[in-house]
């Protein structure tokens, strides 16, 4: 089972930020090929990151939630998220009244953008 391994120190956060990234309504998403070796091999990269400005901290934990669970949904199937990149996720308010079902297709397609 994949595990999701949370970025840690503030260097570690530029170097992902400065790589490839897609923005939506609802998320942004940065990507690195992996600069650093996670804990086991087997674990994604992935830090979920909310700006304070969303809301209060029930809304900010839902909507980090929303999107957690739909990367492990991505992680089930075959070749959804690359493994080898290390992700950073920006939610954003507009994501919070949207239903899961709504957003993993859109996020299914937007790191398929970061793949190529």
């Amino acid at each position: 089972m994949v595990k999701l391994e949370s970025l840690k120190k503030s260097n570690q956060f530029r170097k992902a930020l400065k790589e490839k990234k897609v923005h939506t309504e609802y998320y942004s998403i940065f990507a690195a090929k992996n600069f650093f070796k996670p804990n086991h091999k087997n674990n994604l990269l992935i830090s979920f990151v909310m700006k304070k400005k969303i809301g209060n901290a029930v809304k900010r934990n839902k909507i980090r939630r929303k999107l957690k669970a739909i990367v492990q949904k991505l992680l089930k199937k075959r070749g959804a998220i690359n493994k080898d990149y290390t992700y950073i996720v920006f939610g954003k308010s507009n994501a919070y009244a949207l239903k899961q079902d709504v957003l993993l297709p859109l996020m299914e397609k937007s790191f398929s953008k970061l793949k190529k």
